[in-house]
């Protein structure tokens, strides 16, 4: 072995270094492979053991303005080496990209001039070698140089951290113009990709306005620098904003900010290759700026030569190849190659790379091996810390991010805030007190919406800002197409959703897009004062009025007196004629009390009982029961009546009955949908009657055509336009809590105000004013949804997590939460109605009648009880035997008896006490 290598070593001595002519194509704007093909000569020229020499060089600059001129450039350059018998062995491309990258491709491949080309492309990108064959695949190569590569990482991030916006700018030391649409193909971000532009302030607000919160840099350190200082002055170091930066340069980063955290990607040299780098940078003149790209593009150049060289070395380059000018090329007749291997060739290159490795597969394939270190910079005050390894990235098309810690990139990323604008409209938004914000984690917001915002929070992932609308409103248009209240600011993007009780309508549609409803239909509804009926506990006292009970008494205590009189004077009556009725079973005296309890029974169910002797007093009795019977007949039947009537009397029960009446005046709020759909609705009607009128005042009618339009009713309703009226001439409130209160001071159900208005609005209302009540069925109903800016990406992502609320049924919880279970909701008592019975409030006097009695009996108890022991008699005074007796037998009503013993007249009672017996002894 050893002696194989002393005779190739000694071969290579008797022949000498191999002759390489070279053509170097270049952009006018890469100073870098200029500088790196310099170096290269220079390299080859102090390393003999190469045994290589770079012969003739046709050094070509592209013309990016005018590709014509640029292919004659090549042509006669091409020609004047030919023809002096020095053609060149390969074609060394730098160009860029674009039109002067295309050139010198159509060139090359037209000629079959071998090629290594280190143009930015990815495997199709490069029109002119597109559709290239086997045998032009061998010596028409390209290699992605790093500044190709390096984007990609931005497709990368993205995907690992989810973004759902990025903005990327670059500066001239990165070619973009063929990743506008290849870089984040097929990933749902929205983005935008420009160059950096000389005011950079204005191009981030302009980024802003879109709605982007992740930007990327690419481009050198000073570039990166400039836009992070703007970025600074606009205050875009928030939570709601992500800073990347990815350069070609190596050294640190710089950033005049005051408090901000970047993600930094450079590339880093290979460690076993950094000393040879080290040296081409000192002994060489490699440039050090963009030294990846420099190492780069000396080692392609290096390596092409290589190539060439072992080729002719092992005799596999063609000693006749044959060179066709360009004038000399026809279409019809292609210039072909065959077994010319350069591809193999170059990779077989032993030459140490300078950077990284050189990986070389296809076209489109092939680039260099590096990597680029991830780094989290954090800046304070204007001065960089100590930047943190987070881990690498291996260049690649679809290389994946190597993270010591996956979590180290969550908080990299920007949190999604999305400015949302409200409008205040109880359950769905209201205002929290500010004593109560601490409690309820700061929030100024808190209702249906809110709780129903939260939930898509934690399915979609996102932060927000919320706010209420300027004007304080949903949303209308105006007669000049002028929008104001949310609407306006989702239409100016000023806010990325607009949540409140949001009517869907058509015109709101052709400025805005609305998501799934989330929920039911609402329309419009009449809020009017609740019907109210006075009550009372002697409710059933009032059925009467006071002259009737007046008159009533008086005919009591007159007709009890006369009966009296006539029991007295009346030689019939049982007190005037003992003797006649002494056999009868009942005998009753009608003194004044006898006939004042007589008159009251007579009058109940139980009776008076026993009736006078005479005729005379039953005919007062009979007149008196038949008073009775009129009187108690008349009572009752208006009692009925009187505790029913009011709740029979509902003057409204629906639009069509607000119209046709004239007492209640009724309005909705100013500027409100409901405001705008009775005024379309009335002009409508307006326009159907001038379209009626046109028709039968049409003078071009036949007599049998203007017959079919006579009809004595007319045709055209009109109630929209009378209901449009009366509301002007009753004024439109301005807000709904004056709206309210006109409701509130209505004399009665029937006279006063009704608001017209939101559903929503009403039911709320009612559910915390007991006085108040919803009328009517809801008219002109329409879902409720969220809006987003047209065209937002919002949309979808706000449907998915609306579905998923609503097959969980968490949208009914937030109904029952908010409506049934809201802690503003009044425990109002319910309002009779004409099903139910007579309430304890109308009819609860007769209760106090009955205890008002039983009060009564019990003070005459105690009464009689004080009576009875004060009239005792005394039992040391001795009375007559007679006079006692009949003394005892008058007070209860007994006939004397003589020869009878008292002890066995008196009841036990008085026995028990003490009672005198015949022999004057008491006992």
């Amino acid at each position: 072995m050893r002696a194989l290598i002393v005779l190739l070593l000694a071969s290579h001595a008797i022949a000498g270094p191999l002759l390489v002519n070279v053509m170097f194509v270049n952009d006018e704007t890469n100073d870098v492979a200029t500088r790196a093909f310099e170096s290269v000569l220079a390299y080859i020229k102090r390393n003999p053991d190469l045994y290589l020499t770079v012969g003739r060089v046709d050094n070509v600059t592209a013309n990016a303005t005018d590709p014509q001129t640029f292919l004659d450039t090549l042509c006669k350059s091409y020609e004047t080496s030919v023809k002096a018998g020095e053609p060149p062995h390969i074609v060394i491309d730098n160009t860029l990209s674009g039109d002067s990258s295309e050139v010198v491709k159509a060139f090359t491949m037209s000629l079959a001039l071998p090629t290594v080309s280190g143009s930015y492309g990815q495997e199709g990108d490069i029109r002119q070698w597109r559709d290239l064959d086997e045998e032009q695949l061998k010596y028409l190569i390209q290699v992605q140089p790093p500044g190709d590569l390096i984007p990609e990482a931005i497709r990368t991030i993205v995907v690992a951290q989810n973004l759902s916006s990025a903005a990327i700018i670059f500066d001239d030391s990165f070619e973009m113009d063929h990743k506008y649409k290849s870089l984040l193909r097929n990933i749902p971000t929205r983005h935008i990709i420009a160059p950096l532009r000389s005011d950079i302030k204005e191009q981030l607000n302009k980024m802003l306005e879109v709605d982007v919160n992740n930007f990327f840099i690419l481009g050198r350190l000073n570039t990166i620098k400039d836009v992070l200082e703007a970025a600074n002055t606009g205050e875009l170091f928030t939570r709601k904003y992500a800073w990347h930066a990815l350069t070609q340069d190596s050294g640190p980063l710089r950033c005049p900010c005051n408090d901000a955290t970047i993600l930094f990607l450079k590339p880093v040299p290979d460690v076993k290759l950094a000393q040879r780098l080290a040296l081409l940078k000192a002994k060489y003149a490699l440039p050090g700026e963009r030294e990846i790209t420099a190492a780069f593009y000396f080692d392609l150049t290096l390596r092409a030569m290589l190539a060439v060289r072992s080729m002719i070395e092992r005799s596999d380059w063609p000693t006749d190849m044959q060179h066709t000018l360009c004038h000399e090329y026809r279409e019809d007749q292609p210039v072909r190659r065959t077994n010319l291997d350069l591809q193999m060739a170059f990779k077989q290159v032993k030459e140490p790379g300078t950077f990284a490795k050189m990986q070389v597969e296809r076209n489109g394939r092939s680039h260099l091996a590096f990597t680029l270190r991830l780094e989290k910079v954090s800046v304070v005050g204007g001065r960089p810390l100590e930047a943190e390894d987070l881990g690498q990235w291996p260049a690649g098309i679809e290389s994946q991010l190597l993270v010591r810690e996956p979590r180290s990139l969550a908080n990299l990323s920007s949190v999604t805030v999305y400015r949302i604008v409200t409008a205040i409209q109880p359950p769905f938004v209201m205002h929290v007190a500010e004593e109560d914000q601490a409690a309820n984690g700061g929030k100024k917001f808190r209702g249906y919406c809110i709780d129903l915002l939260e939930e898509i929070r934690r399915i979609i992932g996102f932060e927000y800002e919320i706010y209420e609308a300027p004007d304080h409103k949903i949303g209308t248009m105006d007669e000049q197409g002028n929008w104001d209240g949310m609407i306006k600011e989702l239409k100016e993007k000023r806010a990325d959703v607009a949540l409140a009780a949001l009517p869907v309508t058509s015109e709101r549609e052709t400025v805005i897009d609305f998501t799934v409803p989330y929920y039911d239909l609402v329309g419009y509804s009449i809020l009017m004062k609740k019907l109210s009926s006075p009550t009372s506990l002697f409710k059933f006292l009032t059925v009467l009025e006071t002259d009737v009970w007046l008159c009533i008494l008086a005919a009591y205590f007159i007709t009890s007196l006369l009966m009296w009189i006539f029991d007295r004077w009346s030689p019939y009556s049982y007190q005037n004629n003992r003797d006649k009725y002494k056999d009868d079973e009942e005998k009753r005296e009608f003194n004044l009390r006898e006939c004042l309890w007589f008159c009251m029974t007579s009058l109940t169910p139980q009776g008076g009982g026993e009736a006078p002797k005479n005729l005379s007093g039953r005919l007062v009795a009979a007149t008196w029961w038949l008073f009775g019977f009129i009187i108690i007949a008349s009572y009752t039947a208006n009692l009925a009546a009187f505790l029913t009537v009011s709740r029979l009397d509902t003057p409204v029960e629906s639009l069509a009955d607000l119209a046709q009446q004239y007492k209640i005046q009724y309005a909705p709020l100013n500027g409100s949908d409901t405001m705008i759909y009775f005024l379309r609705m009335s002009g409508i009607e307006q326009r159907f009657y001038e379209i009626w009128k046109d028709m039968s005042l049409n003078d071009s009618l036949t007599v049998l055509e203007r017959a079919k339009l006579a009809v004595w009713d007319y045709p055209i309703s009109d109630r929209y336009t009378k209901m449009w009226q009366a509301m002007l001439e009753a004024g439109l409130p301005e807000t709904l809590e004056d709206a309210v209160l006109r409701v509130q001071k209505s004399k009665s159900s029937s006279e006063g105000f009704a608001f017209l208005g939101d559903a929503t609005d009403i039911r709320y209302s009612v559910l915390t004013n007991c006085d108040l009540q919803m009328v009517g069925e809801e008219f002109s109903r329409k879902p409720y949804a969220i809006a987003v800016q047209q065209g937002s990406p919002l949309k979808d992502q706000f449907n998915n997590a609306i579905l998923q609320l609503l097959n969980k049924r968490k949208l009914e919880k937030l109904k029952e939460i908010w409506w049934n279970q809201n802690p503003e909701k009044k425990m109002c008592d319910r309002q009779d109605d004409q099903a139910d019975g007579i309430s304890i409030r109308n009819i609860g006097g007769v209760f106090i009648v009955i205890a008002a009695g039983i009060v009564l009996a019990s003070l005459a108890l105690a009464f009689e009880y004080w009576w009875y022991k004060a009239k005792r008699p005394d039992p040391m005074i001795s009375l007559p035997q007679e006079s006692k007796e009949s003394k005892i037998r008058s007070k209860l009503g007994m006939p004397s008896t003589s020869g009878v013993p008292t002890s066995d007249i008196l009841p036990h009672g008085l026995r028990s006490r003490g009672a005198m017996g015949t022999n004057g002894q008491w006992n």
